[in-house]
């Protein structure tokens, strides 16, 4: 028998055992974890997919990621499923409901999935329960008061799983991914009606918050010059990005920002929040020392509470647990093209900087672009090398702008290194128990090979911020206590050796007059 046939044989006996005990599993008693153990895992492990890993491979490499279930509220803060390549690119999510959940008609798990799709710039995700198997396009922009029928491309119930297995096993079993069906399904026309790329709409959010900042901050705040108001509203705005990230990724309790909102100064409230910020990571992104002006400031509850509050579901519609440092990377890029002006009648004002203007606009390097010069420079380097070896390589980009090439270069080095331990095992191999690199050991890599200059300030804030946010890719609350506790260090490394503001153009004679 063939895969396919073997897999028909068993979605047939499992369509049979949930038809014939369907009153029971219908019961509002009959829970999910039921559910996925009973009916959704064996539904994909018919379809190919290593539910279980039973091929051992470390967690970082499994076929299919079990999301950690976090509860906020009524919201979910993960995808049950990640279905992925074996590099671990992922493919699209599954959202797993009990039966007694109507899939069709309730509003809420389909906003759900689609915000998680859309925030990962996936094509597609799935919610079932078995009973029901619901796909939805996450091209499109998710809107709390959507109908379930918005962007759901294809529906379908138990009853059909028979009569479907041709479009279930060639659409999304593991065999025919592997072989680009599901590339046939889900590619579609990018700019077809209804579409905004994620990237794009949190462009739209950055300028809009942007926007609010200047126009509060210089009017409440006269003694500021342009520059001056251009650091303030970027350090503001990265710091809040920061850890509402942070909070996303289970590495802050969740709700926390949104606290600051709950009573007196807002914006103490919040400087408050960003001095512990200090204290536990000693990224620089958090140091007073250097920054004066920030402490000084004065920005009313109002305009903080719309931008918070923006950041927060239902009002917002990224999820940041999903959201890659890339995706951020590609809107900040954008996002450096535009300055803050003051104009005769003292107002702040959204320019194109002049040398954007002059260009006809910012142009950024596509990701296929950055990994393609990765793999064909650094790649062909760290060849036959040992970790000591690469440790000596000095990767520089003289006009970092928003960092994606310094990302795209430091993920290769997590990933070289990753490949190099779990190919040569030993005791003392920086690994945690899941076959990821530690915390210490992704600081050193970063410190040890990733550096960068821009003559735009702003830029070398975002490509730190990029930077250490890719350095924290995969921690949690518990292993950054454990990294604290055990090595009596702050998690994060302060990055301003490596990634600093100046031209990197000079002349021949440059040291000549340095030297005079």
């Amino acid at each position: 028998m063939t895969n396919k046939e073997i897999g028909f044989k068993k979605i047939q006996e499992l369509v049979t055992r949930f038809s014939e005990q369907l009153t029971a599993y219908k019961k509002s008693d009959y829970n999910e974890t039921q559910t996925r153990r009973d009916f959704i895992e064996p539904f994909f492990k018919a379809l190919g997919w290593d539910i279980d890993n039973e091929q051992g491979f470390a967690e970082s490499y499994r076929e299919v990621i079990h999301e950690d279930r976090v509860k906020v509220g009524t919201a979910t803060k993960a995808p049950d499923y990640s279905f992925r390549l074996s590099g671990g690119q992922r493919l699209f999510f599954v959202e797993a409901k009990k039966p007694s959940v109507l899939i069709k008609d309730d509003i809420q798990p389909a906003y759900q999935v689609r915000r998680y799709g859309w925030s990962a710039k996936l094509n597609v995700s799935v919610i079932t329960d078995f009973e029901e198997f619901a796909i939805y396009d996450c091209t499109k922009k998710p809107i709390p008061t959507d109908k379930t029928s918005v962007a759901r491309v294809k529906y379908i119930t138990y009853n059909d799983y028979i009569s479907e297995w041709d479009f279930l096993w060639n659409t999304f079993s593991k065999e025919a991914v592997l072989k680009g069906s599901f590339d046939k399904f889900i590619g579609g026309n990018a700019n077809k009606k209804g579409t905004a790329t994620v990237d794009k709409e949190f462009l739209n959010s950055l300028d809009q918050w942007r926007t609010l900042l200047a126009e509060t901050i210089s009017k409440e705040n006269k003694q500021l010059d342009e520059d001056e108001l251009n650091f303030v509203v970027q350090q503001t705005l990265d710091r809040i990005i920061f850890l509402r990230i942070c909070e996303d990724r289970s590495i802050e309790p969740y709700g926390r920002l949104k606290e600051c909102l709950n009573r007196g100064d807002y914006y103490e409230n919040l400087l408050s929040e960003f001095k512990q910020a200090d204290d536990k990571y000693n990224s620089g992104l958090f140091n007073f020392k250097k920054d004066k002006l920030s402490q000084q400031l004065k920005i009313n509850n109002k305009t903080l509470k719309t931008i918070i509050s923006q950041l927060y579901y239902p009002e917002c519609p990224y999820e940041f647990s999903v959201l890659s440092v890339e995706i951020l990377g590609s809107a900040y890029e954008q996002f450096l093209g535009k300055t803050i002006t003051i104009n005769n009648r003292g107002k702040a004002v959204i320019e194109l900087k002049p040398e954007v203007r002059k260009a006809g606009g910012v142009y950024y390097t596509p990701q296929y672009i950055v990994d393609y010069i990765v793999i064909n420079t650094i790649g062909k380097l760290c060849e036959k090398k040992t970790p000591k070896e690469v440790a000596e390589i000095k990767i520089v980009d003289p006009a970092c702008g928003s960092g994606s090439f310094l990302i795209g270069a430091y993920q290769f080095l997590l990933n070289w290194h990753k490949d190099y331990y779990t190919q040569n095992p030993n005791k003392k191999n920086p690994l945690t128990p899941e076959g990821n690199l530690t915390t210490p050991e992704k600081k050193k890599i970063l410190l040890n090979n990733i550096f960068g200059v821009d003559i735009d300030t702003n830029a070398v804030e975002v490509t730190k911020l990029s930077l250490l946010l890719k350095c924290m890719e995969g921690e949690t609350q518990a292993s950054i206590a454990h990294q604290m506790k055990m090595f009596n260090e702050r998690v994060l490394p302060t990055l301003d050796d490596n990634i600093k503001s100046g031209n990197s153009l000079i002349d021949t004679d440059y040291y000549d007059t340095q030297l005079d």
